[in-house]
């Protein structure tokens, strides 16, 4: 089986990275977590980062058949539905979306009208276990709840992509005090992670890079076994469990959270316009 290509594509005001993964023998591709620029203080939206990567697409002659989110991301907007504008693919996630859904529905006081709790913007969830081809890269989808309960990682031959639940050895893990987040949920995530080939090269969503380091979004899984901070040789799942609680409860809330989910949980769907033309997102109060 052909090793896949990744290029990155760092969003630097959401520390986030985004891929392009495809096939050199058919070149099909697939785009893992594209990012929407958002300026909250204006509420205006932009597409340089995704117009990087669509400029990328083109320039390699790839044909897009998947835009994968790895979870509801709080921390940025998606551009998913941009990219399938622009060049074509399925929307996917894991369907875990659903619960997701409804738990912010409820807390938004959403209707009907606005969501749907059944995954519907989506165009395909993703089970765990589940197989997929980009071109002749065989995926599968690997459900790793505890940061958000809808968290997937996209694993093709000895590639993975594991959204927030692991970061950089330096820093550690997500945080899982969001609403459905389960600290002893993702220390068992990670455990299924940790089960896969040391070598399997692991490609992350974040990076806040400690004591001036660069940017990196690559590691291995034998690399996080010996050396994260937070689940290093030693760390037993209560400990964990404890530690994650602990730091979680010192962590600011995202700036970008409210729109983040809003948009998000309905595939990046913006508000329909209200009879002035405009959109709107809702801001609960003393919610978050």
């Amino acid at each position: 089986m052909a090793r896949p290509c990744v290029e990155p594509f760092l969003h630097e005001p959401s520390s986030t990275f985004s891929y392009v993964i495809w096939d050199p023998e058919t070149r099909r591709a697939a785009v893992i977590d594209p990012v929407l620029d958002f300026d909250l203080p204006s509420g205006r939206a932009r597409h340089q980062s995704a117009d990087a990567i669509l400029a990328y697409v083109r320039e390699n002659a790839l044909t897009v058949d998947w835009i994968l989110e790895t979870h509801a991301h709080a921390d940025h907007l998606t551009a998913a539905p941009y990219i399938k504008q622009a060049v074509g693919g399925k929307i996917a996630i894991g369907e875990g979306i659903q619960t997701v859904q409804g738990r912010f529905k409820t807390l938004f006081n959403l209707s009907d009208d606005a969501l749907i709790a059944d995954g519907r913007d989506f165009d395909h969830l993703f089970c765990d276990r589940e197989t997929f081809r980009v071109g002749n890269l065989q995926g599968r989808v690997i459900a790793t709840p505890g940061h958000t309960s809808d968290s997937v990682s996209y694993l093709f031959n000895d590639t993975l992509f594991v959204g927030d639940t692991l970061f950089m050895p330096d820093y550690g893990t997500a945080r899982c005090d969001f609403p459905g987040g389960d600290a002893r949920l993702l220390y068992q995530s990670i455990q299924r992670l940790f089960a896969l080939p040391d070598t399997t090269r692991m490609f992350l969503c974040h990076d806040y890079p400690p004591d001036g380091r660069d940017f990196e979004c690559e590691t291995t899984v034998l690399a996080q076994k010996e050396r994260n901070i937070h689940v290093g040789p030693g760390m037993s799942e209560d400990q964990f469990v404890e530690l994650r609680t602990a730091r979680d409860a010192k962590l600011p809330v995202p700036k970008l959270i409210i729109p983040s989910v809003q948009v998000n949980i309905c595939a990046g769907r913006l508000p329909e316009p209200e009879e002035n033309g405009v959109s709107y997102l809702k801001l609960p109060l003393d919610v978050f």
